[in-house]
């Protein structure tokens, strides 16, 4: 997506000039995995024109492979954003309708071809809220992933802009039969598939205990291999709470607690705590060391500009192991 943000913490109706930059939900995923070593791929459709150009560009230059993108229609989606500040909070207004994605089909992709030889595929609930095309396309590629073997995530990003609950679950709860991992947070799980946590997270209560009882009725109804939730405190729009916990089926597991203060840019926060539980999956020995390299890593992007997550493995790594007094590296 080509994203339009209004400079520094200024307003819509007073800003004159947009700064730009390219990401969303899977591509934000695909840039982090990319940084971390792993042969990412990227599978949308964009427009031929130089605008869709540019957003493939956005993507090779950090190390994404491109080369299932199919090219066509006649628009980027976009979206625009006002960054909040204090008791200010941030706000999106999207511009999607007509997209080259969103009137994409599935004889645009060789879902076959893409996934074979693949570990892992990842989506998020954003891609089957955009059309009902768009969700028939990510039905084929899951049944796809499955038959050749890749693990499949999903994020469950539940987005009120783009749909309601009600349709939400209708095209979610279905999908579910083919992921091996569920991401969420507790708006996600109760909004996308109507489980609900004891946890008032507003109030600022995270305890792990409130967790556990969905995390197993959503593990024993969908037959998942992980079911992992994030868990903001929002203070305020430029102060967050920030942990995770993971469960296998056999253990919960809490991530240690970060305090985001000043948060720089929260957009992308999600995607890269993604990012970072694949890398943490594929290529840790225990789910704990999988989450807190994902929990630092989103901890870190709180701290970047743009959609993407601009960090390595070994930077993560350091945050993830206590160093976290952001001294000067000479």
């Amino acid at each position: 997506m080509l994203r339009l943000s209004t400079p520094g913490q200024s307003r819509f109706v007073q800003t004159d000039t947009f700064d730009v930059n390219y990401g969303g939900g899977e591509a934000n995923v695909a840039v982090s995995c990319a940084n971390y070593g792993h042969e990412a791929y990227f599978v949308s459709k964009l427009p031929k024109h130089e605008i869709g150009q540019a957003a493939v560009n956005a993507l090779r230059r950090y190390g994404v492979r491109t080369d299932y993108i199919a090219r066509g229609g006649n628009r980027v989606g976009i979206y625009y954003l006002e960054t909040g500040a204090s008791m200010r909070p941030s706000k999106v207004i999207y511009d999607r309708a007509g997209s080259s994605i969103a009137e994409a089909c599935p004889e645009d992709f060789d879902f076959d071809a893409i996934m074979e030889g693949a570990d892992w595929f990842h989506w998020s609930g954003i891609t089957p809220a955009i059309s009902d095309a768009s969700a028939e396309c990510l039905r084929l590629a899951c049944i796809a992933a499955k038959k050749h073997g890749v693990t499949v995530s999903c994020d469950l990003n539940f987005r009120k802009k783009l749909w309601t609950s009600e349709k939400a679950q209708s095209i979610m709860k279905p999908l579910m039969q083919y992921v091996d991992v569920c991401i969420g947070n507790e708006e996600d799980a109760e909004l996308c598939l109507g489980f609900k946590p004891d946890a008032d997270v507003e109030g600022g209560s995270t305890d792990a205990e409130g967790y556990k009882g969905i995390f197993k009725g959503m593990m024993e109804t969908f037959g998942f291999k992980y079911v992992i939730s994030t868990l903001r405190e929002s203070i305020s729009a430029t102060h967050n709470g920030w942990k995770a916990m993971i469960y296998d089926g056999k253990e919960f597991y809490v991530s240690k607690h970060y305090d985001i203060n000043p948060i720089i840019d929260r957009v992308g926060g999600g995607d890269s705590f993604s990012g970072g539980i694949i890398h943490g999956l594929l290529t840790m020995p225990t789910q704990g060391e999988a989450l807190e390299f994902a929990v630092a890593a989103s901890a870190l992007k709180h701290t970047i500009p743009g959609d993407f997550n601009m960090v390595s493995a070994e930077e993560v790594a350091a945050l993830a192991g206590g160093s976290a007094n952001g001294r000067v590296q000479r």
